[in-house]
């Protein structure tokens, strides 16, 4: 029988043009020609964007090294397969954290206990290895924890037994040594949760009221645990005193380091990546920085291995009596003539304060502000990130405070720097407006971009009382603020919703990883996006609501979930799941990673495959 005369490639092409991707991967595998063609990067360069639904106008990932490999990676690098289920905790399950080298991490619970878990046994399991209740510590429950820079102590931040509307909480110390309690600290509210400042110091809060919708934050730096010298020595020292207006606190601190805002990791701005092309082209094909962004390792097979220290009590009435006199009563008149009633009585309240304010806020040093420049400047500076508000109690602002160097001990004065009378509290560096109320903010691994979890106002909206803040959509945008320039990059993310009104609103932790970023919801499913394309990958299931995603930080293709429903899910990328589950020094070719890769969703179960979003098949 003769030989049928093969078909041209360019019109073998045109049909592949026009098959979903898993019929290319059954074609490729009937003759060499077909698996040729079907390696074309125009060929897969539209199926990428026809299947993930991704406008043209965006660029390929700028590490991507074709476009076959960049849609495997986002096929089958992402943890959406769930591979174990830790039901250890007893009551809702709060907040997860990785240790820096990801071969710890740790769970917070409303059972009152911080567990600490190991992620390197040689089964490829997870398993409990410590528990410590803080129930003798007269706390309600534990609510978040973080791990120091050297990975040697845990910072477990709790609430209080006490009252219903009690905001006092408490941080503690652990050493990972030995699992002995090294020192307390008083967190009020404790919704500031605390955070490392570096491997020896952590800040808290403290919260003073000074009017019915005035009130004071005072940020303290402590030391971890008080040496035998103590007694000579301070183990804490005031950084900031910042007035709140309007009900608003400081709440939520985390630090961010810009020793690496000139090289991050990954830029979301396109046309900066652009000038980064160009840039390494004119040096001769080499870096234009030092810092090299990480290359997808996907392999070209699968066989790839109330508290007053120091605290002035500040009274509302000498402190008006004391303004000049234009500034007690012009810009008051309108005011305070003939209305009454108590959202009169608040906003009159709001004006005193804010021109207090004005007239004892210490000058912001305009050295220290956060440089917006596009130049290289390097210089290490470290900031206070924290959720803050000027119009309601519902936190809508993020507050950016610099710390300057000699402010990293407990060295020196206990109040901190001397300061005048007329100079009481710290202005802001920056504020940022989100418009919505902020329930979840997470740092880029580089710390150069801040993700944050916010229900947006109305549009247009109009807050007349401090005590009622709008309504909230029930949608949560995703929203991504760039800490160099200071603007947010991008749309908001998409796709995850909640519930609560604004008094119940909740916090909803983040974490985001090199290439992904990952949050909870409240209906009942954890989510992933990938950070370049701006797209939702996969929808993590649990029965209730998801309070806390974790990547590691070893392995971005790990991810953690935990939940109302008492569980910890435990999530792995379909390749890493194969990879576990072949057998040693296997051989696979070629055609059998293509056939594993089509065989993928039929062997995954319907909650731990990606959702099909956007209608996409």
């Amino acid at each position: 029988m003769a030989d049928i005369p093969a078909l041209p490639d360019s019109l073998v092409l045109e049909i592949f043009l026009h098959l979903p991707h898993t019929a290319v991967l059954s074609a490729s595998l009937a003759c060499r020609q077909w698996l040729a063609v079907s390696r074309d990067e125009f060929l897969w360069r539209e199926l990428f964007y026809s299947y993930y639904r991704i406008p043209r106008a965006v660029p390929r990932h700028p590490a991507a090294v074709s476009w076959y490999r960049e849609f495997k990676r986002l096929y089958d690098c992402i943890p959406c397969v769930e591979v174990q289920t830790l039901r250890e905790h007893h009551d809702q399950v709060l907040h997860l954290a990785f240790s820096h080298r990801g071969q710890r991490f740790s769970s917070c619970s409303k059972d009152c206990t911080v567990k600490l878990w190991d992620t390197e046994r040689s089964d490829g399991t997870i398993a409990l290895v410590h528990s410590s209740s803080m129930r003798q510590y007269n706390w309600g429950y534990t609510q978040f924890s973080q791990f120091n820079a050297d990975d040697t102590l845990l910072l477990v931040s709790g609430v209080y037994l006490g009252p219903h509307h009690s905001s006092s909480g408490e941080i503690a110390v652990i050493s990972l040594e030995n699992y002995t309690l090294l020192s307390r600290v008083r967190n009020k509210p404790y919704d500031v949760f605390g955070c490392w400042l570096n491997e020896t110091h952590l800040i808290s809060g403290n919260l003073h009221w000074i009017g019915n919708l005035t009130s004071c934050s005072v940020l303290w730096l402590n030391k971890a645990f008080q040496d035998v010298e103590s007694e000579n020595v301070n183990v804490v020292k005031r950084l900031f005193k910042i007035q709140n207006i309007n009900a608003s606190t400081i709440r939520t601190v985390m630090v961010a380091h810009c020793r690496r805002h000139d090289t991050p990791d990954l830029l979301l701005d396109y046309e900066a990546q652009s000038q980064a092309r160009r840039s390494q082209a004119q040096a001769g094909g080499q870096p234009a920085q030092h810092h090299q962004p990480m290359l997808f390792d996907l392999g070209t097979t699968d066989s790839e291995e109330e508290d007053e220290e120091g605290f002035e009590e500040l009274e509302l009435e000498p402190q008006v009596a004391h303004l000049p006199q234009a500034a007690k009563y012009g810009p008051l008149d309108h005011v305070i003539q003939g209305r009454c009633g108590v959202v009169e009585e608040r906003e009159l309240e709001t004006r005193i304060a804010m021109l207090m304010g004005k007239n004892h806020t210490k000058t912001a040093d305009p050295s220290s502000l956060l440089s917006t420049s596009g130049g290289g400047d390097t210089e290490d500076k470290t900031y206070l990130l924290f959720t803050t508000g000027s119009l309601t109690y519902s936190p809508h602002q993020i507050g950016i405070k610099r710390i300057m160097p000699d402010q990293m001990t407990t060295c020196g004065p206990v109040l901190g720097e001397e300061r005048s009378t007329d100079e009481f509290f710290d202005s802001l560096d920056h504020v940022i407006d989100i418009h919505g109320h902020i329930i979840g903010m997470g740092l880029s691994p580089d710390h150069r971009y801040l993700y944050v979890n916010s229900r947006a106002w109305p549009a247009g909206c109009k807050i007349s009382d401090p005590m009622s803040p709008p309504p909230i959509a029930e949608e949560i945008d995703l929203h991504v603020i760039d800490l160099k320039s200071l603007r947010e990059e991008r749309r908001s993310l998409r796709a995850h919703r909640a519930f609560t009104p604004n008094d119940e609103c909740f916090f909803i932790f983040l974490d985001v990883s090199r290439d992904f970023v990952a949050s909870g919801a409240e209906d009942k499913h954890g989510y992933i996006w990938d950070r370049h394309y701006n797209i939702c990958l996969a929808k993590l299931a649990h029965t209730d609501v998801v309070n806390s995603v974790a990547f590691s930080p070893a392995d971005q293709e790990l991810l953690l979930s935990a939940s109302d429903d008492s569980t910890i899910k435990v999530w792995r990328s379909p390749r890493m799941v194969r990879l576990a589950a072949a057998p040693p020094r296997a051989s696979r070719t070629g055609r059998n990673l293509l056939a594993s890769l089509l065989g993928r969703r039929s062997n995954h179960n319907n909650n731990s495959a990606p959702p099909n979003l956007n209608g996409r098949p």
